[in-house]
């Protein structure tokens, strides 16, 4: 079974730093898009950022020059390096990845458990 593990969370202060990091477990034959979404407390759940296979990135105006994806096709891992943090930023971040499990079967989208991510003084 195919499962998408996240780490790197945890509480930061106003204008700090942090690394997320999301791998993907199991056998998979493809992985396409990758991607960073968050969740506020009281709100719907919004894409941060994507990056496709070849490494086109996108990226939600708010954390545009802030945040950076990137990722590593070889160990089908995706990273999240969050910089300059506001507490708007406050929310569980959840990595995402279009995985092919096998050459005859169409993508599906996979979601990993989530990580909070405190931005607080």
């Amino acid at each position: 079974q195919v499962r998408l593990v996240e780490s790197g969370g945890g509480l930061v202060q106003p204008g700090g730093s942090l690394r997320l990091s999301c791998g993907i477990s199991g056998s998979v034959f493809r992985v396409n898009t990758m991607g960073w979404h968050r969740q506020a407390p009281g709100k719907e759940r919004e894409l941060v950022a994507s990056i496709t296979s070849d490494g086109r990135t996108n990226y939600a105006d708010s954390v545009k020059g802030r945040f950076t994806i990137s990722r590593d096709n070889a160990k089908n891992m995706v990273y999240l390096q969050m910089n300059s943090l506001k507490p708007e930023d406050t929310a569980v971040y959840y990595c995402n990845a279009w995985i092919v499990l096998h050459s005859d079967r169409d993508a599906s989208n996979a979601w990993g458990q989530g990580t909070q991510v405190t931005v607080s003084s």
